[in-house]
């Protein structure tokens, strides 16, 4: 029997979705389909098309599809789970738009010059072949285990939260809506992103932007409302949820360099080694999150992809600096609305969200998890819950849409066709299909992982954080060092690639609860003090291991062929290469740019408790 998902067990909410809900989710559903029918009755058979829209895309298209790729399940469901938990700790990850600035600024013109099709590509351009396959190999790995298994996971939580009543019984085995809505999820986004390719992906991401930020806008508003407002929203939370910058020690816990976790009687924390604390430390946020974000907004196929799809650097930049400027809004349209669920729990304004609170007067994580779709359940009238519960499934189609296109993409190039050099354009375009189905079905195997996680957000960031550092390096110290050569680039990966899944095999035991592990690991123990020693840190340790292993590799054995990475470089570039580059920006550029600069300068000024 398939158990219902565990973060919505003590909600037992029954569905309030109407008539009229259902008839502006049909219509917003008849426009992707419109829109899916119109590409895929354009696309052509060939690979640039299938997995670059022709590179044809505009500023406009580009800036939407990175926003939407990147605003999906994850955040509406974990990121919202984390507002009710802690507040505006996870905001740090929104704020680093400014790292799609470092995109359009500073990767694009590299990657507009080497016309590639995927981030390992430029890697062998750069490095070696032995690194392309190495990055393809990891990075669907990573794929699978973070970005493709959460959004399935997510759309479970989203359909077992606005439609718990719906289930199926198929040869005597009980099949609750968080499968139900798990397998809608997949079908539905599978079945326009192989056929259309990156191009329906795009098009169909500019949609769902419009109704996803405006839904989620709506909800924000209600929210508020039915609260009384944002000062009542400050008073309830206080200033610990409001602040950005948590302590290195969690106030009245003693703090000790020795691998130490002690508590009291209640189960209270009074003693710890500072680098076990998991509560957002200022120096974990410091350091690690701008890692993970350079090498996702700068160097991740799943993002990158979009504007390798522009026809030149002035559209690649241009759609990186809109992209940056949405991406602003997930602190207002997400973590916020998760702290209003939050308040109006606590305040009892609305009753049935008190399911949220646990005996101690705090959020229980997982099921806060469901406190983005209790609310549209419990705030919003018929007709505008329908544009909400439509910009959810917006979220999650577009996230998981562009994927899989990634995914295959990685495959198709720099797998299958390194092995079959004389495949056509047309097989091609059919294995990048194949492999979208197959990761699909890997994918389901690792939902009961991330249903044991700490928190859906939570469990992505710390994938992410294991296996970006390695990448992170090759790519940032390769552009800005030209000496740096293969050797070093290879063996910087495979080092920080080995500690990074060290890691997650020692972490996945105890998520998942198995014989044995249900309490962790033997305290004091090698493998507890692994376990309990906080990702972010872990991370940095992984940069660390990686760079140094990059410049000494790198030092020990002969200099790369300058010739050969022309263009390839910042000290390698041609005048020419610089020319193109100057042509392609303006005042308008610089103007956006400072915009988005300005906003993020002003959101950290104001979250400080």
């Amino acid at each position: 029997m398939l158990n219902p998902a565990p973060m919505l067990a003590a909600a037992d909410v029954v569905s309030r979705i109407t008539g009229l809900d259902w008839f502006v989710i049909a219509i917003y559903f008849s426009i992707l389909l419109g829109v899916a029918w119109y590409v895929v009755s354009k696309a052509k058979d060939s690979a640039a098309d299938y997995f670059l829209a022709g590179r044809n895309l505009s500023w406009w298209i580009i800036g939407a599809s990175i926003f939407c790729s990147n605003i999906g399940s994850e955040h509406v469901v974990g990121l919202a789970g984390a507002g009710a938990t802690s507040g505006v700790a996870l905001a740090h990850y929104e704020l680093h738009a400014w790292c799609l600035l470092v995109l359009g600024w500073v990767f694009v013109p590299f990657y507009m010059r080497s016309m590639v099709f995927t981030m390992p590509e430029f890697l062998e351009r750069r490095f070696s072949t032995g690194s392309r396959y190495v990055l393809s190999i990891v990075s669907i790995i990573t794929f699978i285990v973070s970005k493709i298994a959460v959004g399935i996971f997510a759309g479970g939580v989203v359909f077992s939260t606005l439609l718990p009543e719906m289930h199926l019984t198929i040869a005597g085995t009980y099949i609750d809506s968080f499968w139900i809505g798990s397998i809608l999820v997949i079908v539905l986004t599978g079945l326009y992103t192989m056929l259309g390719g990156m191009r329906a992906v795009a098009y169909n991401d500019a949609v769902q932007a419009i109704i996803l930020i405006t839904g989620s806008a709506c909800l924000t508003f209600y929210g508020l409302a039915k609260l009384g407002g944002w000062s009542e929203l400050r008073h309830i939370c206080g200033s610990e949820m409001f602040n950005l910058w948590k302590p290195l020690i969690p106030a009245g816990v003693t703090s000790t360099w020795a691998p130490v976790l002690e508590t009291n009687s209640a189960g209270e924390v009074v003693k710890q080694a500072w680098y076990f604390n998991g509560n957002f430390p200022w120096l974990g946020m410091l350091f690690c999150a701008p890692i993970t974000g350079l090498w996702y907004w700068c160097t991740d196929q799943y993002i990158v992809q979009r504007a390798l799809g522009a026809p030149n650097q002035t559209e690649a930049r241009r759609g990186s600096i809109f992209a940056a400027f949405l991406k602003l809004s997930p602190v207002y349209l997400f973590i916020i609305p998760g702290m209003v669920c939050y308040a109006l729990a606590k305040s009892g304004k609305v009753p049935e969200l008190g399911v949220i609170i646990g005996p101690d007067g705090k959020a229980i994580t997982s099921v806060a998890q469901g406190s983005f779709p209790l609310m549209v359940q419990y705030l919003l009238p018929p007709g505008l819950r329908g544009i909400v519960v439509a910009g959810l499934l917006s979220a999650l189609m577009g996230s998981l849409a562009g994927v899989f296109n990634a995914c295959s993409t990685l495959f198709t190039v720099d797998l299958y066709g390194k092995w079959k050099p004389q495949a056509t354009q047309h097989q091609l375009v059919r294995t990048g299909r194949i492999a979208t189905a197959a990761m699909i079905l890997v994918a389901l195997a690792w939902i009961p992982v991330i249903k044991g996680a700490n928190g859906l957000y939570g469990y992505l960031q710390a994938v992410q954080g294991y296996l970006a550092p390695p990448i992170f390096v090759v790519f940032f110290f390769g552009v800005f060092w030209k000496r740096l050569n293969a050797q070093g680039a290879l063996w910087a990966m495979i080092v920080g690639f080995v500690m990074g899944i060290f890691r997650m095999l020692v972490d996945t035991p105890v998520t998942l609860g198995l014989q044995g592990f249900q309490n962790g690991y033997t305290s004091g123990s090698f493998f507890w003090i692994i376990n309990n020693f906080y990702f972010q840190y872990f991370s940095v340790l992984i940069t660390i291991v990686s760079a140094i292993v990059m410049v000494g590799v790198s030092y020990i054995t002969a200099k790369p062929d300058y010739a050969a990475i022309q263009s390839l470089t910042f000290a390698t570039k041609t005048g020419e290469d610089r020319s193109q580059t100057r042509a392609s920006w303006d005042w308008r550029d610089i103007l956006g740019s400072a915009v988005v600069l300005s906003a993020i300068l002003g959101a950290y000024l104001y979250f400080r408790g």
